[in-house]
């Protein structure tokens, strides 16, 4: 059975919502943490907001590795409908996501990704269908935004891997317990 693997930039106050405005003094180690999660991934469910914001920048990115990964990868979108960006290897889900991920988990394969997307890992993660989820948390208090991990059931979690990086980021992974 193929794993889900949910992959999130939060702040302390566990903000993921436009994570790009407070992540700062990225380093070697949170590039090879990256590397290492995308290494055995070869799919990818997105919401509708990441999917629309990633189709208009990976195409022509050259941010590598995860360039190449995306660009190629099968992308699997949440939406209710249709699509405004085209975007190769990308294919709508029709019907229930959770229905839909159980199936996909059931295929042959490597590891589905999710990253970013908050609704969708928050109702894969109340679903029960995430099997690790990978953190990496810079020292920032964001204040304000959506909060991933906010109105969730309890989750019971069991660290993997965790480490700091040179500029202070925490960098975490963890089997979700089901």
């Amino acid at each position: 059975m193929r794993k889900v693997v949910l992959t999130e930039f939060l702040s302390l106050d566990g903000v993921a919502e436009d994570a790009h405005k407070f992540t700062f003094d990225w380093d070697d180690v949170v590039d090879a943490h990256g590397e290492n999660v995308i290494a055995t991934q070869d799919a990818v469910i997105l919401g509708r907001r990441t999917y629309e914001d990633w189709a208009a920048f990976w195409p022509t990115s050259e941010i590598e590795p995860f360039a190449t990964f995306i660009n190629k990868a099968p992308k699997y979108v949440a939406a209710s409908t249709p699509l405004e960006q085209d975007w190769d290897n990308t294919i709508k889900i029709d019907g229930d996501l959770a229905e839909f991920v159980q199936d996909l988990k059931n295929s042959t394969g490597g590891d589905i990704g999710i990253h970013g997307s908050i609704s969708v890992a928050q109702s894969l993660l109340a679903a029960g269908l995430v099997d690790v989820a990978h953190f990496a948390i810079p020292p920032v208090i964001a204040g304000q935004g959506r909060r991933l991990l906010e109105g969730l059931p309890m989750i019971r979690l069991e660290l993997l891997h965790g480490v700091a990086s040179p500029t202070g980021f925490l960098v975490a992974s963890y089997r979700v317990l089901h």
